[in-house]
């Protein structure tokens, strides 16, 4: 029997590929993370950084050694609007920062509190049944600034927070339900031979003409309260608007793989862990329920 997730939850996240959760983090939770992510950007000593840029377009991603190295690391990433022609702040620091990442869940306590630490997030992933023994990497929060806070297009598996409210003005999640079953990857965001970062195209014609096929569909955007939960599979086609609104959207999110013998992490993801530190086991031991199905 599931711990915290019902059967028609299971059912309904195998069959459109997402599944919101309201109310996962309480308020108390959910306001101390949105309190700590509002420090850490008072904190931002933009004096000495890089001012590197995170963008999510074809031909622009960022390549510095910046970002490649943040994996075990907390740092902070600006919007592409947020730079003038210059190379200059256009905005106070704490409206120009599109995320903060990548090793929040490791290095920050409250944020390793939600993470690795949290019973109901443990129950959570064996209910599912999605991974035997799961790491987690890639944590940030994700600040979609108000009047620049870019789109966001689909992207990799992960677990989204919202640390307040989410609406169709200040760019709420959008899902187009099922396409994890019909739409096929075509390219992935890799660590180039030539230094630093870009997309290594998968498709042939035919799955481009699959892929462009799985992806006429509706939409449908999934309005959120601070505290709730939006899981998304690894190939479900998702997206979010630009913020148009005068209201920030905080989300804090980090990503689940499964871990080795079962998986190989590829030499080719941008992301990589160091010796220091590693990917961090999600679970206390390996999903049994997926070891031994007769216990789901």
């Amino acid at each position: 029997m599931p711990e915290y997730l019902t059967e028609a939850q299971i059912d309904q996240f195998n069959r459109n590929g997402y599944l919101l959760i309201p109310g996962f983090l309480d308020t108390q939770e959910t306001d101390k993370l949105l309190a700590r992510a509002k420090q850490l950007l008072d904190e931002f000593p933009v004096e000495n950084h890089p001012l590197t840029r995170f963008t999510t377009g074809d031909d622009n991603h960022v390549g510095d050694d910046y970002f490649l190295s943040s994996g075990d690391k907390i740092r902070f990433f600006l919007e592409e609007d947020a730079i003038d022609k210059n190379g200059k702040l256009n905005r106070d620091k704490q409206r120009a920062v599109n995320k903060i990442g990548h090793g929040l869940h490791e290095l920050d306590p409250l944020f390793r509190r939600v993470t690795l630490e949290n019973e109901r997030l443990k129950a959570l992933v064996r209910d599912l049944r999605f991974h035997v023994d799961p790491v987690a990497l890639q944590s940030m929060v994700i600040t979609k600034q108000p009047e620049i806070g870019g789109e966001d297009p689909p992207s990799a598996l992960g677990f989204w927070i919202a640390l307040e409210r989410c609406t169709p003005e200040n760019g709420a999640l959008s899902f187009l339900p099922g396409s994890h079953l019909t739409a096929p990857i075509t390219k992935r965001f890799v660590r180039l031979p030539t230094g630093g970062t870009g997309f290594e195209t998968l498709a042939t014609p035919e799955l481009e003409a699959q892929y462009a096929a799985a992806s006429e569909g509706k939409y449908i955007l999934e309005a959120c309260a601070p505290g709730d939960l939006v899981l998304i599979h690894g190939s479900v086609l998702h997206k979010s608007e630009k913020n148009t609104s005068e209201k920030t959207r905080f989300a804090y999110t980090f990503h689940m793989i499964e871990s080795p013998p079962r998986a190989t992490y590829d030499a080719k993801n941008w992301l990589q862990p160091t010796p220091n530190m590693p990917f961090s086991h999600v679970l206390d031991e390996p999903n049994l329920k997926l070891v031994n199905p007769t216990l789901a």
